[in-house]
């Protein structure tokens, strides 16, 4: 422990460490290497407003393979549909809502029965890729990972495998 606490005492005095954020959302506990896929679904990467720190692979001992990714975004509070987005990608993840440094609430994300207006179809003939038509999906399967099917072509697949699939690009 004491080799694991002057670890920190240097990182410290590096300034290595993430600073707590005192208004703004965490994202915590997303299953390892999906971090990157969360922050191009939130339209992270492209921000000049936001400060955002991404943990990847931290240690967790709650996760199945102890690693996970956390995300810290200043200034910002995700809408439902971010949220049910991030489902796709982590259905473990929590959100933690941060309020004058303080945690004001806390939730486990839930993978939603039906998706609207928020994903594309991966079919590239689909009716929605080729009309303004909102894509929606349904939840066939969501664990271990999630799978949805389309209402419009009934292409099943896995999202975090289908590229370009978010609305947002």
């Amino acid at each position: 422990m004491l080799k694991v606490q002057s670890s920190i005492e240097e990182n410290r005095q590096k300034g290595m460490l993430v600073r707590r954020i005192e208004n703004g959302t965490v994202i915590d506990h997303i299953t390892a290497g999906m971090g990157i896929k969360v922050m191009q679904v939130l339209n992270l990467l492209r921000t000049e407003h936001e400060t955002i720190a991404y943990l990847m692979n931290a240690y967790s001992e709650k996760s199945e393979n102890n690693r996970k990714d956390v995300l810290k975004i200043s200034g910002r509070y995700l809408t439902p549909e971010e949220i049910d987005v991030i489902s796709v990608f982590s259905p473990e993840a929590t959100i933690n809502i941060i309020r004058d440094g303080k945690v004001v609430e806390k939730r486990q994300v839930q993978v939603p029965k039906k998706f609207v207006g928020v994903l594309s179809c991966p079919n590239k003939n689909c009716i929605t890729n080729e009309e303004n038509i909102n894509a929606e999906f349904i939840t066939i399967q969501e664990r271990p990972i999630v799978r949805l099917r389309c209402l419009y072509c009934e292409r099943a697949f896995d999202p975090v495998l289908a590229l370009d699939f978010t609305r947002n690009g």
